[in-house]
């Protein structure tokens, strides 16, 4: 949204993808809009005419006005639409953006103006533009600018840019980064320990640094068609890797650092869509890589405590966890390759993938599966607890399907979800594990 402030008129020109709220998406926490209720009716709009479009956009305007949240002081302030440029139909497999103009009237008086919309419109970057130091902020989803003088400049300061972009690069990791968030998992499920952890950490850390940097600066550029599909590969690479070496290998911190370099092009794309600007860019960069790295140590955290501090001793950790896991990991991964290659569908028999990994599972399936399946696994390894193999078996299949629909569960948001299944499968493998062997 690019604002233009005048004595009493507020002018908003917004570029966006249309079809989404004509569709009905609701795009908080959504990376994929294929996986959304409405993902057919999107499809549809994407390739209808702009004259046609533009009807089924001001049909729905009514409903959207509402949701776009202008205040100055205790006034709700309701935008018009003025105006709908839509471009001609090109590849419907990509974003057609459109621009929409919209006017406000401004009560009187000079209290600043605060502006948003609501969550399921998704995020939302804002930009004042035809004044020096305007005000520039991305928001997440259902966020509210901070307030904005109707006369002179308000950017940030370098503080208040560092962090709130922060918070972005979180964001971006936790709940939104599922790809960058495997590929953690697969640094840690290799050796949780933290000197062979610290390796990979570093030397990732200090790959897409250097390339998040250099990408966001714009000085390297590379479409995201070749550096997706390539992170994910990377996520491939781990998680098999992870299957078949039970230490950190000499050149995994090699191999660790060139992935990083793809995962910093893919935060720089992140970055560049949010259309920075010169102002505070040095804060900005530096709040991202933080808030990225912030992300990532509370995956790690949160894992450890979860899994290494429990089990990382016991003598069946790596392959009653670490390697169905990594597994699961690599699996989802090859997916994604395939999606991101083209050469499949995600519909059709990838429909399950796709609404694994974009948040279509209903959460409450996703936890009825791991729970009914965990106190099932369990029980028949109470029974037949002399049975080594079985117990081993149990144990493989239980982190492999809890591990699954954890991921489905997290992707939808549902985080007391999500939490009640790493509980159970706690409790599962602890229980499995009764009477065996435990130490290393």
């Amino acid at each position: 949204m690019d604002l233009e402030l005048q004595a009493n008129t507020a002018q908003m020109f917004i570029e966006w993808s249309i079809e989404a709220p004509a569709a009905g998406l609701d795009l908080d926490g959504v990376t994929d809009t294929n996986a959304t209720d409405n993902a057919d009716d999107y499809d549809r709009l994407r390739a209808l005419e702009p004259a046609a479009l533009e009807n089924a956009f001001r049909a729905i305007w009514p409903e959207l006005q509402s949701k776009i949240i202008i205040r100055a002081g205790d006034a709700q302030i309701t935008p018009e639409l003025v105006g709908v440029t839509i471009p001609d139909v090109g590849d419907v497999e990509l974003a057609r953006i459109s621009t929409i103009e919209l006017s406000a009237a401004l009560p009187p008086g000079d209290d600043p103006l605060v502006i948003g919309w609501t969550a399921d419109l998704g995020p939302l970057i804002v930009r004042q533009r035809t004044i020096e130091n305007g005000y520039q902020g991305y928001l997440a989803s259902g966020d509210m600018t901070d307030p904005i003088p109707r006369s002179g400049g308000s950017a940030q300061t370098f503080t208040q840019a560092l962090t709130s972009y922060i918070g972005v690069g979180f964001d971006h990791i936790v709940p939104k980064g599922l790809d960058h968030i495997l590929f953690v998992l697969g640094l840690f499920f290799l050796a949780y320990q933290m000197g062979p952890l610290l390796w990979q950490i570093t030397a990732f850390t200090l790959a897409h640094t250097v390339t998040l940097a250099l990408g966001a600066l714009d000085i390297i550029r590379l479409s995201p068609d070749i550096v997706e599909p390539l992170i994910a590969a990377s996520i491939v690479y781990v998680g098999i890797e992870n299957v078949f070496a039970r230490r950190l290998v000499p050149w995994r911190p090699v191999v660790v650092f060139c992935f990083g370099l793809l995962h910093g092009l893919g935060f720089a794309s992140v970055l560049q869509d949010f259309g920075l600007g010169a102002d505070n860019f040095v804060a900005k960069l530096i709040g991202f890589n933080v808030g990225v790295e912030v992300g990532q140590l509370a995956v790690i955290a949160a894992t450890f405590f979860a899994f290494g501090l429990l089990f990382g001793k016991t003598a069946w950790y790596h392959h009653r966890i670490a390697i169905p896991v990594s597994l699961g990991i690599a699996l989802i991964a090859f997916f994604w390759v395939l999606e991101r290659t083209g050469m499949i569908e995600p519909d059709g028999v990838w429909a399950p993938f796709t609404a694994l990994t974009g948040g279509g599972v209903p959460p409450f399936i996703a936890a009825g599966v791991a729970l009914g399946f965990a106190a099932l696994a369990t029980a028949a390894a109470l029974i037949l607890s002399e049975v080594d193999i079985l117990t081993d078996t149990t144990g493989v299949l239980t982190s492999a399907i809890c591990f699954l629909c954890l991921t489905a569960a997290f992707t939808s948001g549902a985080w007391v979800i999500s939490a009640i299944i790493v509980a159970a499968w706690i409790l599962a493998l602890r229980t499995q594990a009764l009477g065996g062997p435990d130490e290393v």
